[in-house]
């Protein structure tokens, strides 16, 4: 499918994404809450769909990184999987 390789439309919305997010941490957004009284963690009246892909494939990027593995070149009709019963223990990995 991208044979390891990152779509173009998601490297795009990345770059948006990256762009977007200032690089100091001195000008990160810091907000205190008390406990019990955080916001939820919807984010969908903050950003787009397209920002919220973005996000999710740079940190899925870098998971795959830190796992020291390739990114998956297979269809998604072909995912390997198993499906465990209710209760049925799980193979450790």
């Amino acid at each position: 499918m991208w044979e390891g390789r990152i779509p173009a439309f998601v490297a795009r919305l990345s770059v948006c994404y990256s762009r977007s997010v200032p690089r100091s941490r001195s000008d990160w957004p810091i907000r205190r809450y008390r406990l019990g009284e955080e916001p939820p963690d919807d984010l969908g009246e903050l950003t787009t769909a397209s920002q919220r892909v973005a996000m999710m494939w740079r940190l899925a990027g870098e998971g795959w990184q830190l796992a020291g593995r390739t990114l998956p070149s297979y269809r998604r009709s072909e995912i390997p999987l198993r499906l465990y019963a209710p209760g049925e223990p799980r193979d450790e990995e």
